[in-house]
């Protein structure tokens, strides 16, 4: 029997409104959205088309942060956006960069209404032939996934769509990836073409659980006359919200990524609590039913490897059967320790025997080379500034992870 559906989960949350007397952002908004605003701004209905043409260009193409640096726009319209909008990006509270390249910046937004400022944490990892960066679309986390560090953070709010777009224009600017832009000396990034070319929506919180937000940060990523994402370059990763996963794929068009992690219904209620309201067979019949699901547009399946609980050969040959007819890959985790977790990462050996199973069944199952662990900015290990350890401790406990 199908699970009762919690809409209030579901449901958009309306934007919350600026404070009294703020400027609204213009960053995250549609075209349409950013047309009806000028216009609200005293901005003459005929010109507004070709001012977003303007202001989308130089905020998405040029990636300029001021109004003032907007040359072919007139002194009075800039002085008229100054006074009513701004363009913002988050704060850089700290950045932190690993000895395999990989960067992660702990990100501040400002207060919303009678909210507090937020913060999060975003992460670059840098590969031969493409640079990713993974997104956050929430502060904190609703989901409880026992081997997550980010499922410990309470969800504090959603972020909305120009604080999701925000992330990935603050990370090309600090790695030189828009035009006239140097790239910081020393940095690890792909020796040609563009340095941020693909995103993940799997940072901090649970995409389709802020779904409008998510949806219209990533039809700006994506549009062709600005940051001109392929939509093949984009990844949605999702816990299992299994009523929003046949509309992502008509609506988004993006690739979707399950984080799966057991091939039981009584593991994964304990590994990814979600598994109690949309149980596997649900999952997957969502994922074969995936629009433009093809073997050029796979799923990716996310499996983190807990030693002793999830990685025994008779999971793998699960694993195969679970996924029977979807066209699919499977990423392999090496768990990523944090404090206070009891899992331990699965002996590599055992992680290489897992994989060679699935293979030879005829999936490719990757193992991710876990990146970013000394400074904490591997899959499972985001969290808050606020509630995360202090630095002697964590710094400890990266050498003990090293060893």
């Amino acid at each position: 029997m199908s699970a009762a559906i919690d809409h209030a989960a579901l449901s958009p949350r309306p934007p919350l409104a600026p404070q009294a007397g703020a400027r609204r952002s213009l960053l995250g908004l549609s075209r349409e959205a950013m047309a009806a605003a000028l216009v609200e701004a005293g901005v003459p209905t005929a010109q507004a088309k070709m001012r977003v043409q303007q202001l989308w260009h130089w905020l998405y193409v040029r990636g300029v942060k001021d109004f003032s640096e907007m040359r072919n726009v007139s002194k009075d319209l800039r002085a008229l956006l100054a006074e009513h909008f701004e363009i913002e990006r988050p704060e850089i509270v700290e950045e932190q960069i690993s000895v395999d390249g990989t960067r992660k910046w702990l990100f501040r937004f400002p207060a919303r209404g009678a909210g507090r400022p937020v913060e999060i944490e975003t992460v670059y990892i840098p590969e031969e032939g493409r640079g990713t960066l993974c997104v956050s679309s929430q502060v904190g986390c609703t989901l409880t996934c026992t081997f997550c560090h980010t499922g410990t953070q309470r969800l504090v709010r959603n972020l909305e769509p120009g604080e999701i777009v925000g992330q990935l224009l603050t990370a090309r600017e600090r790695l030189g990836d828009f035009p006239d832009a140097a790239t910081p000396q020393g940095a690890i990034v792909p020796s040609e073409g563009r340095l941020v070319s693909n995103v993940v929506m799997m940072g901090m919180g649970e995409p389709l659980y802020n779904y409008d937000n998510v949806a219209e940060a990533i039809a700006v990523m994506s549009d062709g006359d600005g940051l001109a994402l392929s939509k093949r370059r984009i990844t949605l990763s999702t816990s299992g919200v299994v009523p929003m996963i046949g509309r992502t794929g008509e609506e988004m068009g993006v690739m979707l990524a399950i984080s799966l992690h057991a091939v039981t219904d009584a593991l994964r209620d304990v590994l990814v609590p979600i598994n109690k309201k949309y149980p596997i067979a649900e999952l997957m019949d969502a994922c074969r039913n995936y629009p433009g699901l093809s073997n050029a547009r796979r799923i990716t399946f996310e499996y983190v490897m807990l030693k002793g609980v999830n990685d025994s050969l008779d999971d793998a040959r699960q694993l195969v059967k679970l996924l029977r007819g979807i066209p699919a890959k499977i990423n392999l985790i090496p768990f990523n320790p944090w404090p206070g977790s009891s899992y331990e990462c699965s002996d590599w050996d055992q992680i290489e025997r897992f994989a060679d199973l699935v293979n030879q069944a005829g999936y490719a199952s990757p193992i991710r080379t876990p990146r970013g662990r000394d400074i904490f900015a591997a899959c499972g290990q985001l969290k808050s500034e606020s509630e995360r350890m202090k630095k002697g401790d964590r710094l400890a406990l990266a050498a003990a992870v090293a060893e």
